[in-house]
């Protein structure tokens, strides 16, 4: 995007008044989508944006700017705007830099940039016919494909250069069900960093098809009980308490300023023995995966908690200055209109050895919540309230009667210490986060996990 002269011109702007660090953030990225509304072709398009970010870090202070306007006096413009922030004599200058080789983690194979839109669409219309023919009670569809691929290339005052390229694509089938006045929806979303070839392994068939079923199941559902009460949570998305709950606690964006419930607790048992957790930036091809972070470090994979212990954070570069640590690859944005911060990648609950079957069949009486969806979560104080998207009542170890609105509410330092069942079936799911860096791919996983109690929201009156 730019050459390593102009790169070198307007990171030695930059540091003219000081700073210790600059660093460029070079993105030429390309979005694209098609979306079948019952079957119909709604929209076929894409969008394309390029743009540079400007980072200078002086101790524990950062500016950061951008632009899209890739012009030498641009640039040096925005430079210039940001160097006003120091007062002080230079003390680094560029000369130089060294390229350095990007190992490719997730290689791409067929991408879906060169793939003719009749194979595209092919897929999208089986997924709709799945869903229309599974029952009369379906009475809509949308079925949507989106892709996104991204050149990324940073420069920084350290003297190093790095290139690297990303492609994601993500298949969406939703189905809407209705009966009387009852309404539901339910859905799948598979997601890769792939190309085509992911789709072509997928079963479209049985993603469609279960869609289809969660979405007519939902309308018998029943309010659920509320109370504390034992609360097994399902594989894959099940994961996305974690995330919420404590995982953005594990992030030195918070740590760093001890806006974190688990801030100088390294070391400390903070869960239950039997569970151990980890961020996993280098898995091929999973949603949340990349080579090297948006600092230019080579992701990792970071065991976060051991046994229960504590044992590491997810730190970028300049929240380490505080902590006094190096970043751990884990530094991430959305786009180059976004300065980086440490963010999870795909994080996960590793699995245990308990088969699911006899974590139901241990459990006397409690909500079997399958699947869970939004939330909001506190990570000062790691309080949460979430979303069950699919619950069910068990009953004498035996998965009972589905129910409908109830909600998870606690504290995440209390869940991990209130797991006492890790099932052996881990699974994964992708979706977005979103934090002060903008929405990031992500995946959420987890084996099925027993929480002993938690306090569980619903309109369907005490627990019997």
């Amino acid at each position: 995007m730019i050459n390593k002269s102009l790169a070198k011109l307007v990171l030695n702007e930059g540091l003219k008044t000081g700073a210790d660090f600059a660093e460029l953030y070079c993105e030429d990225t390309t979005a694209h989508r098609i979306v079948l509304d019952n079957g119909i072709v709604e929209a076929i398009g894409g969008t394309s944006s390029i743009g540079i970010g400007l980072r200078l870090l002086k101790g524990n202070r950062s500016v950061y700017g951008y632009t899209n306007e890739i012009k030498k006096k641009n640039l040096l413009e925005l430079a210039n705007k940001l160097n006003a922030a120091f007062h002080d004599a230079p003390i680094k200058n560029v000369t130089d830099f060294k390229t350095i080789k990007v190992h490719d983690n997730s290689p791409i194979i067929d991408s879906y940039f060169t793939t003719p839109i009749d194979e595209k669409l092919n897929i999208l219309k089986l997924g709709h016919e799945t869903m229309k023919n599974y029952s009369p009670l379906i009475v809509r569809t949308t079925a949507l494909m989106a892709a996104n691929k991204q050149s990324v290339e940073i420069y920084n005052s350290n003297g190093l250069h790095y290139k690297d390229y990303r492609e994601y694509l993500r298949i969406f089938f939703e189905p809407f069900a209705s009966s009387g006045d009852k309404h539901e929806t339910s859905f799948v979303g598979p997601a890769q960093k792939d190309g085509m070839n992911f789709l072509r392994k997928l079963d479209i068939k049985a993603l469609a098809t279960k869609a289809a079923h969660d979405a007519v199941e939902a309308l018998d559902a029943k309010e659920c009980p509320s109370g504390k009460m034992p609360v097994i949570i399902g594989n894959g998305f099940g994961g996305v308490l974690f995330h919420e709950a404590c995982g953005h606690a594990l992030e030195a964006t918070a740590v760093a300023r001890n806006l974190s419930v688990f801030a100088n607790k390294k070391g400390q048992e903070i869960a239950a023995k039997i569970v151990t957790a980890y961020d996993d930036g280098t898995a091929p091809h999973a949603w949340g995966s990349n080579n090297i972070d948006d600092e230019g470090n080579p992701t990792n994979k970071t065991c976060l908690i051991k046994d229960g212990v504590l044992v590491n954070y997810l730190i970028d570069d300049f929240n380490g200055r505080r902590m006094n640590e190096n970043g751990n690859g884990a530094c991430r944005r959305e786009s180059y209109k976004y300065e980086p911060t440490s963010r999870m990648s795909n994080t996960y609950i590793a699995n245990g050895t308990t088969p699911v079957e006899e974590i139901i069949k241990n459990t006397k009486l409690g909500l079997y919540a399958k699947s869970l969806g939004g939330g909001s979560v506190n990570p000062v104080t790691g309080e949460f309230e979430f979303a069950v998207t699919a619950g069910y009542i068990v009953r004498n170890g035996v998965v009972m009667e589905r129910v409908r609105g109830a909600t998870l509410i606690g504290k995440g330092e209390e869940v991990l210490k209130n797991i006492d069942m890790v099932g052996n079936d881990l699974d994964t799911a992708p979706g977005f986060c979103g934090a002060s860096s903008g929405y990031v791919p992500n995946e959420v996983g987890q084996p099925t996990i027993r929480v002993k109690e938690i306090l569980v929201g619903g309109n369907g009156g005490k627990l019997v």
